[in-house]
């Protein structure tokens, strides 16, 4: 066997052994790291007692939850219909206006931590437009993450049942 045909079979064996590797890497990301990035609303709905559902957002409902690696967060949800402001300024609604908005959107922000074992997460609320949530923790029962794919339980929100909510990943 000549030099050039060792080497040949050494890079082949190289490439054969590394390339298996690096899916066994990619299949033990942590769960944050799967995590991080930008999510898009596909569905919000919450379990009353009753059996019933609700979808405070409605049926096409819109919104983000942005995670980056160093543990921030920002989660906003709106319903797609909210009214138009008839002033057009932000600071001059009616009473109607306010509170259709009020009800129909939230945004909140800050940081949060994974736990791998039992696949959750546990926002640490800085700020929201739902003043009841400053300061609170708010713990996510994480039931799919895929590369494409997250969707996660709150079993204890602030008002009602469970509320089960899904995201895509932002293109």
């Amino acid at each position: 066997m000549n030099r050039r045909s060792a080497l040949n079979i050494s890079v082949i064996t190289a490439l054969g052994l590394a390339l298996p590797l690096s899916g066994a890497v990619a299949q033990t990301k942590s769960v944050k790291d799967q995590l991080v990035g930008t999510w898009t609303l596909v569905s919000w709905e919450q379990a009353n007692k009753d059996g019933t559902k609700q979808q405070d957002f409605g049926a096409n409902p819109k919104g983000i939850a942005s995670f980056d690696a160093s543990g921030r967060f920002f989660v906003m949800f709106a319903r797609p219909d909210l009214p138009k402001i008839a002033s057009t300024e932000r600071t001059k609604v009616t009473p109607q206006e306010a509170q259709a908005i009020n009800v129909g959107s939230i945004a909140y922000f800050g940081t949060y931590t994974v736990e791998d074992a039992n696949k959750t997460i546990l926002f640490r609320i800085e700020s929201s437009t739902y003043p009841n949530q400053l300061g609170t923790e708010a713990k996510r029962a994480i039931t799919s993450l895929t590369a494409d794919e997250l969707k996660y339980i709150n079993a204890t929100p602030i008002g009602g049942g469970p509320i089960t909510t899904a995201f895509r990943r932002a293109k």
